[in-house]
């Protein structure tokens, strides 16, 4: 995906068009986020250099991981190593070549791996601090009754019987397991079936 977008014509228009715009150059920053543990969920951001950590933090909620407003950090490594200070801006941080590992939820923990791929000084192409350039299209994931695709998930089945219970529509409504509610829908996102996440996996802008 970094080779494509470094050479996808739209890609470039856009760049291009921004440079002509008003705003300020700036460093900017190609990020790849991925789940630390399901590589099948990706996104490739960039990043004003002048944004903080805080600002990426926040924008990880709203497309991921949000459910009961958690505590989260950002380190080098994780557990075991300190804290990086929200307060920090990208261009004091990041560099391309490190990488870092984001946080949320120090009981049901999601562990998202954020690499610096590249960074580059220009325009930025949108009037946010951060710009979704891609991401993964949604797994697909079978029924386990029928093997058709599957639209939810039943948490009883994945905390109880340690089993992804993935339901097509007519075996959502005909499934036995209701101790933990109704079955949730199935989102872009990697924090399916942890503590009370229910989407709806969208970029916040």
């Amino acid at each position: 995906m970094r080779r494509h977008l470094m050479a996808c014509p739209e890609r470039q228009a856009v760049i291009a068009a921004a440079e002509q715009g008003p705003g300020r150059t700036e460093t900017l920053f190609h990020l790849q986020v991925e789940d630390a543990w399901r590589g099948d969920y990706w996104l490739h951001l960039e990043m004003r250099g002048s944004a903080t950590l805080d600002t990426l933090d926040r924008y990880l909620r709203a497309i991921w991981l949000e459910c009961c407003g958690h505590l989260s950090r950002f380190s080098i490594r994780g557990w075991g190593s300190p804290d990086i200070p929200m307060s920090r801006r990208a261009k004091e941080v990041f560099a391309p070549g490190r990488t870092f590992i984001h946080q949320y939820d120090f009981g049901t923990t999601s562990e998202t791996r954020i690499k610096v791929l590249s960074s580059r000084q220009g325009k930025p192409t949108t009037g946010h601090p951060i710009a979704l350039m891609a991401r993964n299209v949604p797994p697909e994931i079978p029924c386990i009754e029928c093997g058709r695709p599957a639209r939810w998930l039943c948490v009883e089945c994945l905390v109880v019987e340690g089993v992804f219970g993935a339901l097509c529509d007519e075996h959502a409504t005909t499934h036995p397991h209701k101790e933990y509610g109704e079955p949730l829908p199935l989102v872009n996102s990697p924090r399916m079936g942890m503590c009370g996440y229910r989407g709806p996996a969208e970029p916040p802008y």
